[in-house]
Parts: structure tokens; C-alpha cells; sequence
């Protein structure tokens, strides 16, 4: 009898944890649900083979709507890089001239490079015009292209 009622209130314990954790399950994937756009390319049986950046321009080339917001979404990662190296650099040489602390340089290069591609990206974003894009479409788009050829192919 003891251990049918300390079973019984582990399964109502789990099922109350097991509630709670439905309940944030399904908060944060109504706040991520864009990363389903992917998952038709990601949860595959047999995995995409890569792609080369001539291919990426051949999407380009032939896609008059998504090419060019694909494009300037490449070209935002440049603008990521440069802001990611400025800010790893600054922080850390700021961090080792007051300091001489390895680990605290080693910490400020991190993230300094962190907020340095922020802070890039952010510019790319103005620069570029990318809010006006459907850039995630774009590459949802290229998926389906880069799919569809793969197909081709085989």
C-alpha cells in the first residue's frame, strides 16, 4: 500500500511539472515560431549537400524578387565581421592596457566581438535598407531553389 501512494504522488508531481513545461514549450514556440520556416530543411532523412557561393549567385541571377534581398543579406555579414573584429580588438586592447589581466582581456575580446557584430549588424540593417526586406523569406526561398535542384541532379 506504501508504494502505490508514493507512486501515485510522483506521477501527480510529474504531471505537474510535466504541465508547467507544456506551458512554457508552447509560450516560447509561439516567440520562435520563424525558426519553423526551417525545419523542412533541417529535419530531413537524407541532409542537403552543401552549396558554393556560384550557386548561391546563380540563385541570384535567377530570382528577380528574393536574389537581391538574399544578396544584401550576404552582404550584411561582411558589415557583421568588420563590427565583430573592431569591437574584439577595442575591448581587449582597452582591457589590456588598464589591466594586464589575460583572463579579463580574454573575456572583453569575447565580448566585444559579441557586441561588435551586434552593433554591425545593426548598421547593415540601416545601411542596407534590410528592414524593408523579407530576408528570412529570401533564404527560405534559396532552400527550396537549392532543394529543387539537388532533385534535379539525382
Amino acid at each position: 500500500m506504501g508504494e502505490s501512494s508514493s507512486s501515485a504522488s510522483a506521477s501527480e508531481q510529474q504531471s505537474f511539472f510535466r504541465k508547467h513545461w507544456e506551458g512554457y514549450k508552447e509560450f516560447w514556440g509561439e516567440r520562435f515560431s520563424f525558426l519553423e520556416n526551417y525545419t523542412r530543411f533541417t529535419k530531413r532523412e537524407k541532409p542537403l549537400p552543401s552549396w558554393s557561393p556560384s550557386d548561391v549567385d546563380a540563385f541570384i541571377a535567377t530570382d528577380p524578387v528574393h536574389g537581391p534581398a538574399l544578396k544584401s543579406a550576404r552582404e550584411a555579414v561582411n558589415f557583421a565581421l568588420a563590427g565583430s573584429l573592431i569591437g574584439a580588438v577595442s575591448t581587449a586592447g582597452v582591457a589590456w592596457k588598464y589591466s594586464r589581466s589575460l583572463h579579463g582581456t580574454g573575456l572583453s575580446l569575447a565580448a566585444g566581438a559579441v557586441f561588435g557584430w551586434t552593433f554591425g549588424q545593426e548598421f547593415a540593417n540601416h545601411y542596407l535598407q534590410l528592414y524593408r526586406m523579407d530576408t528570412l523569406a529570401a533564404q527560405s526561398k534559396f532552400m527550396e531553389w537549392w532543394e529543387a535542384k539537388c532533385a534535379e541532379r539525382s
